[in-house]
Order: structure tokens, then C-alpha cells, then sequence
């Protein structure tokens, strides 16, 4: 297969044609929202009409990559959410709108109106038969809950024991300052988000697109997740940095396994 975990630098329209139609399980789309947010370059400047028009035209050119059983995941603001949905609707069937609760603390913010302390995301899939493994994600319930639920009537019930749907509002924190997992990047995303879409969404060998790396969170997903996956990133910087971020964590990892192999020989 082609081009199997590697990462371009380039615009993804300009190197989508090296990804095969029907080829991809699973798109994962954290695009430029027209904040003016700086990305080391002016693709997040645009004005609205274009930015809009530019949206159309690389999600138009990712779709015909993705297997009659594949999905999308694309993280947008509540600005062009709507213009944008209703675009991918004509092409695709919509599962979810999802919220993401970012956990913004209760201080400062507008004093004009509401202060935005959510992203908007979009769940599409390309046809009925699409993969979803909710088990794989699911949420275990603490004891307590467990203990109110010891009725008869919920005794052997699959949903106790495995625990319970995410749902959709998301309350996971964004990454702040002090957090290990952070990178210089201005809107990179929790990998604990990125790992439920992956795992609900792909399966294990899976092949993943991410159009915009960005700090390269999708890539270190798969990795953890033993999928596969291919990116786009148009700031030569944000490359290397998903270099080393993907260096490390294989580091990580085999350091983990070292231990639980010396673990096994002590025991």
C-alpha cells in the first residue's frame, strides 16, 4: 500500500493523489478554523467567502479516498460549522454532531456575549455499512454506580459491566501550558480525543488520513493504536516537531515493553 505512515509537507491538494480512492478508513480533519490563528503561514487568514470555498474544495478531494465502510471526523468552530456540515450532508450521511467541552475556566472572556468554550465536530460516514466499535470506547462506571445498579433487573447487563456510550459532549480539557503532553502548537488537540475516534472508528491495521497534522497527534494515535496512517502538514517546523514527537514515543513504548518483559522474568 502506499505511502504507509508517513507525513508530507505539502497542501493536501496538492498531494492527495498519492492516496488511492477507496483506500482509507477513517479521516480525521482538524482544518484551520478563520480565527487568524498563526500557523507560521496566512492559512488561517483567509476571508470568509474563500475560506469557505477552500473548505469545499480539499473536503471534495479527500472523500473519494475513503472505503464505502470509512468516516470523518472533522473539528470546526460554531462560525462555519453550519455552511460546512450542510456542504458534507450532500455527500455523506451525518451520525453526530459533537460537542467538545473544553473545560475553559470561569474567569475573564467576553463581556459582549457568551464566551465559546466549545469546538464543534462532525461525524460522517460514507454509507450504511459503516465500522463503529462502541466497545472499544466505552466509559467504565465507577463502583459506586455499579453498587446503585445491583436491582435484579440490571443484574447481567452487558452495559454495567463494559461500561457506557460517550455520548456526544465530550468534556475532556484542552492542554494547557504545564502539560506534559503540550506543543508549541496553537490548537493542537488531546490525544485522549484523537484515541476515541481512532478506536471507535477504524479498524486494528486501519489506514487514517489526517489532511492537517498540525503537532502530529493523529500519527502518535495510530501508533498507539497499531493503525496505520498518512498526513499532510504545510509548516516545515510542525514536521519536525511530529518527528521527534513520533521518535520519542516509540522510545516510550519500547522502554514500557523492556519493563514488562523484566516484569514477567522477576515474577
Amino acid at each position: 500500500m502506499e505511502f504507509i505512515n508517513h507525513i508530507f509537507n505539502e497542501d493536501v491538494l496538492s498531494g492527495i493523489d498519492k492516496i488511492s480512492d477507496n483506500s482509507l478508513d477513517l479521516i480525521i480533519a482538524d482544518p484551520p478554523y478563520c480565527l487568524g490563528k498563526d500557523y507560521g503561514n496566512d492559512s488561517d487568514k483567509m476571508e470568509p467567502n474563500k475560506y469557505l470555498k477552500w473548505s469545499y474544495q480539499w473536503i471534495d478531494s479527500v472523500l473519494p479516498k475513503l472505503k464505502d465502510t470509512g468516516s470523518l471526523y472533522i473539528f470546526l468552530t460554531w462560525r462555519y460549522s453550519p455552511e460546512i456540515f450542510s456542504h458534507i450532508k450532500t455527500k455523506m450521511k451525518m451520525i453526530n454532531e459533537i460537542i467538545w467541552d473544553r473545560r475553559v475556566p470561569s474567569m475573564g472572556g467576553s463581556t459582549r456575549s457568551f464566551s465559546s468554550v466549545h469546538d464543534t465536530i462532525g461525524f460522517f460516514v460514507k454509507s450504511k455499512n459503516y465500522y463503529f466499535d462502541l466497545d472499544s470506547i466505552r466509559i467504565p462506571y465507577d463502583e459506586e454506580t455499579k453498587k446503585a445498579r445491583t436491582r435484579s433487573i440490571f443484574v447481567g447487563k452487558k452495559w454495567l459491566e463494559v461500561g457506557y456510550n460517550p455520548k456526544d459532549l465530550w468534556s475532556v480539557s484542552r492542554l494547557h501550558k504545564q502539560d506534559p503532553e503540550r506543543q508549541e502548537h496553537p490548537t493542537q488537540k488531546p490525544l485522549e480525543i484523537i484515541d476515541r475516534m481512532i478506536l471507535a472508528s477504524s479498524p486494528k491495521k486501519g489506514f487514517v488520513l489526517d489532511p492537517f497534522m498540525g503537532s502530529g497527534t493523529t500519527a502518535l494515535s495510530c501508533i498507539k493504536n497499531d493503525r496505520d496512517y498518512i498526513g499532510f502538514e504545510l509548516n516545515i517546523d510542525y514536521c519536525k516537531l511530529i518527528k521527534t514527537r513520533i521518535d520519542n514515543f516509540k522510545i516510550m513504548q519500547d522502554d514500557l515493553k523492556s519493563q514488562q518483559v523484566l516484569n514477567l522474568e522477576v515474577s
